[in-house]
Parts: structure tokens; sequence; C-alpha cells
């Protein structure tokens, strides 16, 4: 990345140029900041377990930060991810329970493979981004006011269905997705890595992605050019669910319980952690690179307070000044873009 700003800054030969360079490499040096301050801070931040620490606790958050992404690109907003995550860690850590669990919510059924509670948590995720596409798409809501309803909607489907307890006790392959590793990796590290690049794929390299930009860009001449608006703002929404599923058995799958409680305020550091990479919502402007990149600013952000005590609900406010800070300067970077 260094090397690339090198390269780009010494071809720059106007003041523009050297502004733009600023705005498109901003977040990378904020992020290289970051680290420096903390390490001088806390000698604890730059160790190898602190740092796979920041992105294990960061993985769930950053899923749903993908998938906010692409909905931001089309000019969009999800707030019901948090909750969706919730509804969906509830119904696969119910497939997934031992024998020997004596409140176990099914206790006829046999121990299942691992794959049925995989299955449905993905499912519902993807059913519950579904809803949220085909409202949007066909009665005309506005995706706040769609993904709002979502969002009660599922976490109250996730209180009845559990009776509002944790469903615990799960099985070992379940709990490896959250609690093992591959090669010396967390398995929560390289689902997320996998799914940033399949995301990133997405959007870069399928008609997918280039629909998504168009249609966040200008939907009229989206749909004027002949481009299918609805089925793809389903589609859009309906990957962000699938993510949501995901990070639903990761973030049950660590702490060996689904609880109707988990999620909460998630969907916010999701769009924080896109807001801040740079995403617009404007509409049209984002990319998976910097989304990623504002996920471990959050992240290193959070880990930073907690390394220096810092109060939990200092965290908040500051958390929350950050999101202002980079939907003003958003703005302003739209502004002198016209």
């Amino acid at each position: 990345m260094i090397a690339k700003l090198i390269e780009a800054t010494s071809g720059a030969k106007s003041p523009q140029n050297y502004k733009r360079l600023i705005s498109k490499y901003a977040i990378y040096v904020v992020f290289i900041a970051m680290c420096v301050v903390m390490t001088i801070l806390s000698p604890v931040f730059l160790t190898v377990a602190n740092l796979l620490n920041v992105v294990t606790q960061m993985a769930s958050i950053g899923l749903l930060a993908l998938g906010v992404t692409i909905i931001i690109i089309t000019r969009g907003i999800d707030l019901s991810s948090g909750s969706v995550l919730a509804v969906a860690a509830v119904a696969s850590a119910s497939m997934a329970q031992t024998l020997d669990w004596g409140m176990r919510m099914y206790p006829a059924m046999p121990e299942l493979p691992v794959i049925v509670p995989i299955l449905v948590a993905l499912a519902v995720g993807a059913l519950c981004g579904f809803i949220n596409g085909a409202l949007i798409a066909y009665t005309g809501i506005p995706p706040f006011i769609a993904t709002l309803g979502m969002m009660i909607i599922a976490r109250g489907a996730a209180l009845l269905y559990s009776d509002g307890r944790p469903v615990s006790s799960l099985i070992d392959s379940y709990q490896w997705i959250g609690q093992g590793t591959i090669a010396g990796v967390p398995v929560p590290v390289v689902i997320f890595i996998v799914m940033a690049i399949v995301s990133y794929i997405l959007l870069n390299y399928t008609r997918f992605g280039k629909y998504a930009y168009a249609i966040g860009g200008n939907e009229t001449a989206a749909y004027v050019s002949g481009i299918n608006v609805k089925k793809y703002k389903i589609l859009v929404y309906t990957y962000a669910g699938l993510l949501a599923g995901i990070a639903a058995l990761i973030l049950s799958a660590r702490i060996n319980s689904g609880q109707p409680g988990l999620g909460v305020m998630y969907e916010l550091d999701a769009i924080a952690s896109a807001t801040v990479g740079g995403v617009s919502h404007a509409g049209g402007i984002g990319t998976i690179q910097g989304t990623i990149i504002g996920t471990m600013i959050m992240g290193v952000l959070q880990n930073g307070l907690d390394l220096l005590n810092v109060s939990a609900y200092w965290q908040q406010v500051v958390k929350g000044l950050v999101i202002i800070v980079a939907v003003v300067f958003d703005m302003k970077r739209q502004k002198k873009s016209k």
C-alpha cells in the first residue's frame, strides 16, 4: 500500500491529484497512525495474541459490514442485521444441542450433523434479507422503515422461539466454527477473509456488483438502461442476510450458546465500519477493502480503549463521535466532487 502511494504521488503533477491521493489513502494512514499510537500507549497492543483477538472479535461485525457496504452502495440501509443475527443464532443453536443437555429445545430429536445448523443459520439469514429486499423493491417502503420493522420483528422472533432463554450446550463440531483454528489462525478470521474475498469479487467482477453501483449512482438511469432494479435490490439484501447468518454461526459458536440478545447494536457498528471505510450514503461509492479497514479501525479503537481501561460508557461516546466525523467528511467530499 505504501509503495503504491509513493508511486502514485511521484506521478501526481497538480494540487487536484494530490487531493485525490489524500482522499483515497487517508483511511490507511489513519489506521496505521492509530496502531502506532495504541502501541505507544499499551505495549500489549502489538502482540500476535492481541491482534488475533481484535480480528476475531470483529469478525462477526465485519461480516455484517460487508453486507451493509453493498446495501449502502445501492443507496439503501440495513438496521436489521443485528436482530437477524440473533434469530439465526437461536435457530441454528437449537439444531446443534448435545444429547446430554437436560433443557434441549427438541428432546426427542437425535444429535444432528453440523451441516444442519449451518444450513439453518444461512437459510434464516437469507430469508430475512429476502423479505427486506422484497418489501423495499415491491412496496416502495424506504429501506430505513423496512429494515427497522425487520429489526423489531426478528428480535421478537428470536425471543419467541427461544422463550427468552439461551440455547446452550452445543456440539463440539459447531463450537469449532467459533473457537477452532486452521494453521494457527482462528476459524472466524478465516471465514471473514474468505467472505471478504467473495464480496470483493462479487462487487468488482460480476454483473451483481456493477448493477449495485449503477443503482446507487442513479436508479432511474439504471432502470432505463434495462437493469432489473427490483431483482438486484432483492439479491443485495438477501446476500446481506446470508452474511448475517454466517455471523450468527461464528458468534453463537464462540460463546457456546445461541442467545436472543445477541447482536444488539451490531447493525450500527457495521454501518459505522462501512462509513468510516469510505462508503458513501449518497450511493454509488464504496469498496470492500475500505470497509475492511474501517472495520479494523473500529476494532483497534475498541480494543485500545479496553486496554486503557476506558469506561464502556465513554467508549459509546467515542464511537458516536467517530461516526459523525466520518459522515461529515463524506458529505464534504461529495460537495467537492460536484
